[in-house]
């Protein structure tokens, strides 16, 4: 049987960032031993129960036939209001569009800004499904590089030498997926002024917008002659405990608002009600949860990253925001794979490669927050334990005659 050609372009080589997450769980079903996950980027913290209790109640009220395609309008003001409050963007509801994630949001966007023939800029290291959602486009997606030796921040001048004349969109993500790395003020004025010059949209990936541990969340969408170029797209998965709850939404001009009609239309004839329902209940009276998950989020970066720093062998810079910190192993004497291979099998922790996320990545492993001080304590005592082992044996190979 044939497929369209499409289906090629759909996997994209970030699918292989969890393929040591599916052997951890393959090694726990097997023997029975606890194995410590810092792979995935699901808070551990449940649903605030405002919210739980929300949505039962709008079930039970019937709330469980059609909604409107683009999502309530109590949704949509709140959502428009939230952004507002966080950026300081002014935006209406007419702006926003509820999709199911920010993924589902950032496939529909693509779908409605570039096409075949065009280039997608995006940065590597990149978030997994990045290289697929621009590839179902069709459109050529081009990396610029984020260095580990500038604490993968953007190079202004690399972004400008990758525009070309076939560029249509620009894919940047602050807080960033996987180096916690944050877009600064200038530096986000300098990409606004670029995409203005060059005449290209640009669509920021903001999930983690209300997980900063330093200077407040900026949004290029609040800068000038941004306003009718950007699309912004965010949802409550991680900022409000809700992955499970599948609420994202894409904040665009009202003309784009318009095509995201007819594609989710199209794909999914809206979201559940009783969800939306609950959801404006976590935007409106769920700030308080929402600082609480924050805090421990950075209390788990300070308890993480300082010990791992001073490991023999590694290093591990402090993160900005988001709920990762980057492990950088290249002086441990393995690369990515071989050290979390081994870390895996010798100690029972799990860890992601950097290089699922691209090439620049390559030498460092990804380790999730989203779990208790006492896990990630244990987490990093077996660490310790695996490096002191590795540096006893480095030490013995060097000394060898």
């Amino acid at each position: 049987m044939r497929f369209a050609s499409r289906v090629n372009r759909l996997a994209g080589k970030g699918a292989e960032a969890w393929t040591l997450h599916a052997k951890a769980l393959d090694q726990q079903h097997e023997t029975g031993k606890d194995v410590l996950f810092l792979t995935v980027g699901e808070p551990d913290f449940d649903t605030p129960l405002a919210i739980q209790q929300a949505a039962i109640a709008s079930m039970r009220s019937g709330n469980t036939h059609y909604s409107p395609i683009v999502g309530t309008k109590a949704l949509r003001s709140a959502i428009a209001d939230w952004h507002t409050e966080l950026t300081d963007q002014p935006v209406s509801a007419e702006q926003v569009v509820v999709t199911s994630g920010a993924q589902c949001a950032l496939f529909c966007a693509m779908q409605c800004l570039a096409q075949p023939g065009d280039e997608v800029i995006a940065t590597d290291p990149r978030y997994s499904t990045y290289e697929a959602v621009i590839g179902a486009t069709g459109a050529d997606l081009v990396s610029v590089p984020l260095l580990p030796d500038r604490n993968f921040t953007l190079d202004l001048a690399s972004l400008r030498a990758a525009v070309t004349p076939r560029t249509r969109v620009i894919l940047l993500n602050s807080p960033h997926n996987p180096t916690g790395a944050v877009l600064h003020p200038d530096t986000l004025e300098a990409v606004a002024a670029l995409c203005c010059e060059a005449d290209v949209w640009l669509v920021s990936d903001e999930v983690y917008g209300a997980l900063t541990y330093g200077p407040r969340h900026r949004s290029p969408a609040a800068l000038p002659g941004m306003e009718d170029r950007c699309v912004v797209v965010s949802s409550l998965s991680k900022s409000h405990a809700m992955t499970g709850w599948r609420v994202g939404w894409a904040i665009a001009p009202e003309a784009m608002a318009g095509h995201l009609y007819n594609l989710v239309l199209s794909m999914l004839y809206s979201c559940p009600g009783f969800i939306q329902d609950a959801s404006v209940v976590a935007i409106r009276e769920a700030s308080g949860e929402v600082r609480r998950m924050q805090a421990a989020y950075r209390r788990r970066r300070d308890l993480m990253a300082p010990w791992l720093d001073a490991l023999p062998g590694l290093s591990c810079a402090s993160p900005e925001g988001g709920m990762f910190v980057m492990l950088d192993v290249r002086r441990s004497g393995l690369d990515a794979q071989s050290f979390a291979e081994r870390l895996l099998a010798e100690e029972r922790v799990a860890v992601l490669p950097g290089e699922g996320f691209g090439k620049q990545a390559a030498g460092f492993c990804r380790l999730s927050l989203g779990f208790s001080d006492e896990t990630l304590t244990e987490a990093c005592r077996r660490i310790e334990a695996f490096t002191l082992r590795l540096e006893a044996e480095n030490t013995l190979l060097t000394a060898a005659p």
